[in-house]
């Protein structure tokens, strides 16, 4: 007979997810939550969504914190994850989310809104890496999800930065994964297509569909399904250094 995996649960688990007050980040720290994770509601701005997202994963019966930083900054993260360390003394899952954009053509593109997308973008997720690997390393065991885009696999005209920044988390990925392997520590990586969001609110759909195989634009909900299967699920311990996309067929390579 066959090996039964048990039940997907992170039961007595806590989970850091990085501009979680809105949109799929909101999305993945719910799914999360809902599955018995203590969750860690990183923000920069937005307080009274961070603490309305608190209530709703304690009626799902999870607890979450909020945990305002500029994960840019390596003294704001590292006051994130000691705040989290101080509350439950330990850090399971790790989901880089935060992120911005600032779109324009590329000869148009100034040098300030090059740098503060790869700030945010690709720094701000190696700070967070390097500050849960240390401790994910002394408990042998972690699972850490990166937040990129299929933009950062194919390009995408007027988003230059947002693209260089988007592939450089796939290389950063891909190198965490070879060395923290031996620690039992996976990392993976999530590639959104168009999602609804507060940013793809504003674009007009009409071509935005016309390149999508499955005709239309995909949920929040349905990018934190994925991430809860590689941050929860027994069957992705065995899943690491890879790129998934989701993006309704849009990009098959």
């Amino acid at each position: 007979m066959s090996e039964l995996l048990p039940l997907p649960s992170l039961q007595d688990r806590v989970a850091v997810v990085t501009g979680a007050s809105r949109g799929i980040g909101r999305a993945i720290a719910l799914h999360l939550g809902a599955i018995g994770a203590k969750v860690a509601i990183n923000y920069a701005r937005s307080a009274a969504e961070a603490e309305s997202l608190v209530e709703e994963i304690a009626a799902l019966g999870g607890e979450g914190i909020p945990v305002a930083a500029d994960v840019s900054c390596p003294e704001a993260v590292e006051s994130l994850f000691a705040q989290v360390m101080e509350r439950w003394g330990r850090v399971d899952v790790l989901v880089n989310n935060a992120g911005m954009a600032r779109d324009t053509l590329l000869l148009r593109m100034k040098p300030e809104d090059w740098q503060a997308v790869l700030d945010l973008n690709l720094t701000g997720v190696f700070l967070c890496l390097k500050a849960a690997a240390k401790i994910m390393v002394k408990q042998r065991q972690g699972r850490i999800i990166n937040i990129t885009s299929v933009v950062g696999l194919v390009g995408n005209a007027g988003q230059a930065n947002y693209s260089a920044a988007k592939a450089g988390v796939v290389g950063l990925t891909k190198t965490a994964a070879r060395e923290l392997a031996s620690r039992n520590i996976t990392v993976n990586a999530v590639a959104p297509g168009f999602i609804t969001t507060q940013m793809t609110e504003k674009l007009d759909p009409g071509p935005i569909l016309a390149q999508i195989p499955l005709g239309r634009l995909g949920s929040p909900a349905e990018v934190a399904g994925l991430v809860r299967f590689l941050a929860a699920d027994p069957a992705a311990a065995y899943i690491t250094g890879q790129v998934f996309t989701i993006d309704g067929g849009m990009v098959m390579s």
